[in-house]
């Protein structure tokens, strides 16, 4: 099973940081990696079930939110090549935020893993989350 980890420490208080997470149809704070979200149906950002396209090319759906724990999982349900529905399936990314016992900062932790035969969409992945954190960790200064 091909996976991928990514970590950054953001210099502001967990809280703070959650906001950034908990609202599935707002991007808003990495304006360079998503230049367009699409909110899919009727289900509320902060519900599992709410549906997206980012930049007209991945599907995805909000399968957990845990509000207590600081974490998200969801699903890539379609893409573009290489984690395409013909490529990957069983994709899931998990967004985990923790607080770093000493400063004021936040641990984030973005993780993904998937079903396939080959391991094309590792890098690819990797790729984009290293974007996504440092325009995460950019939106704080």
């Amino acid at each position: 099973m091909p996976s991928t980890n990514q970590s950054i420490v953001v210099n502001a208080p967990i809280t703070e940081v959650w906001v950034k997470f908990n609202n599935f149809h707002d991007l808003s704070w990495a304006p360079n990696a998503v230049s367009k979200v699409e909110k899919i149906g009727n289900v509320d950002g902060g519900e599992v079930g709410a549906k997206r396209i980012l930049n007209n090319a991945f599907h995805e759906t909000l399968v957990e939110i845990d509000e207590d724990g600081y974490m998200i999982r969801y699903s890539i349900d379609d893409g573009p090549s290489p984690v395409s529905k013909e490529e990957v399936s069983n994709y899931f990314g998990v967004v985990r935020l923790s607080s770093v016992t000493e400063g004021n900062g936040t641990l984030v932790e973005w993780s993904s893993s998937w079903d396939s035969d080959v391991e094309d969409a590792v890098e690819f992945c990797h790729g984009i989350y290293v974007a996504l954190l440092s325009e995460l960790a950019e939106s704080f200064k």
